[in-house]
């Protein structure tokens, strides 16, 4: 153990989400090395691919060495080119804009809605309907001139976006869906696996995520040309691996053999994960519900949510104070939360970009805040977590 992590597990008592390694990570590990087979070729790599493919439903997967460089990938196999419009949340991670940005295609910001905090239907339809036209089966933003070519809905926090009206819209305009469903593994629309709702998709399995291989992601797709394309991109677009001849630029985003089998141990205990979070979550809805200026976190009667991080919102007016102070007040206790990201259309990083209000997005930033949810967070670290909850919303309204 370093000592950057050394002094983060001894500052904090119950982190917010942390890897739970505890099946055949070791024994995989150990065989890579043992074997020497440590890098890009391996295996692991085939049989987590394989692995992520089957549980999701799809025909393909195409591993690769983050979840950023997955989705880059996946909106170039998919048609995105250079000026071109994607749709995005405007409530996420900054990952999924800043890849549409790698390519020279611009992102559109759509608001959440506020009942489940996924990408607002109704808005997307809006935007298509009354900024875009249809010219020789092609639609164009309006106001700018570009191409509109996808649709990037991002399953935040473990919770499915409502994708059927999303799905209508995108064969209506003649649009392609990629998923990004990097935080939201295991969780289903409709009893159907996310991930296997659009054209193509992707994983993460960062440290925070629920299964982790340190690094790494993954692509999905049904279709075998864009899964074969997305394999030699990925791979330095090699045409004759003898001679080192290239006919395109490609990309090291390869996934190493060696993280590999630590996907293919965590792919094991995924099940079980799954599982334990919805425990975690059921207790906390439990127990929250009844105090006053908190909002529990949703999950649609449509909707399998992994509650990847179980996020409340905060009244600060009915609780007594507001999500940042609340923030200071747990870490005070040792224990971390963290608010949700900067709504991407507040971002100076697309200032260049065309942006539309998204009061929801602002609400979501400003009131949310996510609380320990680890596979592995004790019942009696849970407990703790609640009592602080419970204790501060009590002696701020005295």
């Amino acid at each position: 153990m370093n000592i950057e992590s050394e002094t983060l597990t001894t500052k904090i008592a119950i982190p917010l989400s942390v890897p739970e390694l505890r099946g055949n990570e070791w024994q995989y590990v150990k065989e890579c090395l043992d074997t020497g087979w440590v890098s890009s070729v391996g295996l692991f790599v085939e049989r987590f691919e394989a692995s992520v493919a089957t549980f999701v439903g799809t025909q393909f997967a195409v591993a690769t060495v983050n979840g950023t460089s997955a989705i880059h990938i996946a909106l170039k196999v998919a048609g995105v080119e250079a000026d071109d419009e994607v749709l995005i949340s405007a409530i996420t991670f900054i990952a999924p804009a800043n890849a549409i940005r790698y390519i020279g295609a611009f992102p559109v910001f759509i608001d959440a809605e506020p009942n489940y905090w996924q990408m607002d239907p109704d808005k997307v339809l809006e935007f298509l309907e009354s900024k875009c036209r249809m010219r020789n089966g092609t639609l164009y933003n309006v106001t700018t001139g570009r191409r509109v070519k996808a649709i990037l809905p991002v399953h935040v926090l473990g919770h499915p976006v409502n994708l059927d009206p999303i799905r209508e819209a995108s064969q209506k305009f003649n649009l392609v869906i990629v998923e990004d469903a990097t935080e939201s593994l295991g969780a289903k629309y409709r009893e159907q696996m996310v991930g296997n709702l659009g054209h193509i998709a992707c994983f993460s399995f960062n440290g925070n995520k629920i299964i982790t291989t340190g690094g790494g992601g993954m692509i999905v797709t049904n279709n075998e040309g864009w899964a074969r394309q997305a394999k030699y991109l990925t791979t330095q677009a090699k045409d004759d691996p003898l001679e080192y001849i290239h006919h395109e630029i490609g990309y090291n985003y390869r996934l190493t053999n060696l993280l590999a089998a630590l996907g293919c141990a965590q792919m094991e205990l995924l099940p079980a994960f799954i599982e334990r979070k919805r425990q975690i979550a059921a207790a906390y809805s439990k127990e929250l519900v009844e105090i006053p200026g908190i909002t529990i976190m949703p999950e649609a009667p449509w909707a399998f949510s992994t509650f990847w991080l179980y996020t409340i919102l905060i009244d600060a007016q009915a609780f007594g104070i507001d999500s940042r102070a609340l923030l200071r007040l747990l870490g005070e206790a040792n224990i971390q939360s963290r608010p949700l990201w900067q709504p991407l259309h507040r971002s100076k990083a697309f200032r260049d970009c065309g942006l539309f209000d998204c009061p929801v997005a602002d609400k979501l930033n400003r009131d949310a805040l996510s609380i320990p949810c680890s596979a592995g967070l004790t019942d009696g670290q849970q407990q703790v977590v609640i009592s602080v909850l419970r204790s501060a919303a009590t002696s701020k309204r005295r």
